[in-house]
């Protein structure tokens, strides 16, 4: 069983029992959060998709951790014109367990 779900502005394809890291939520540590975008669930060759979202549906997850991404760096060059900018970015990152999809 897994399902498509909308967690801040992004997809993701879970299953129970698994970890994901999604964009920082605002909730503590060990809080219980309720997903209710559902887009699609897939139950043994059962299938609903949503139009936009399936009525009923939600993912029960648990906040694990709040962590910083791997370090991005961009780096801008023109070159014979003597400019070079480098510029790094490490993203604020949340890692939730999903614990039940119910519909």
């Amino acid at each position: 069983m897994y399902a498509i779900v909308e967690i801040a502005g992004q997809q993701f394809k879970v299953e129970k029992e698994n970890k994901i890291f999604v964009h920082r939520l605002k909730e503590e540590i060990g809080d219980q959060v309720d997903f209710d975008k559902v887009l699609l669930i897939e139950n043994e060759d059962d299938i609903k998709v949503g139009v936009p979202t399936v009525e009923g549906a939600k993912v029960s997850t648990k906040i694990l951790s709040h962590l910083k991404g791997d370090k991005v760096k961009v780096f801008k060059k023109k070159r014979r014109k003597g400019y070079k900018k480098l510029n790094g970015h490490r993203q604020y990152l949340t890692e939730i367990l999903i614990e039940d999809i119910s519909f």
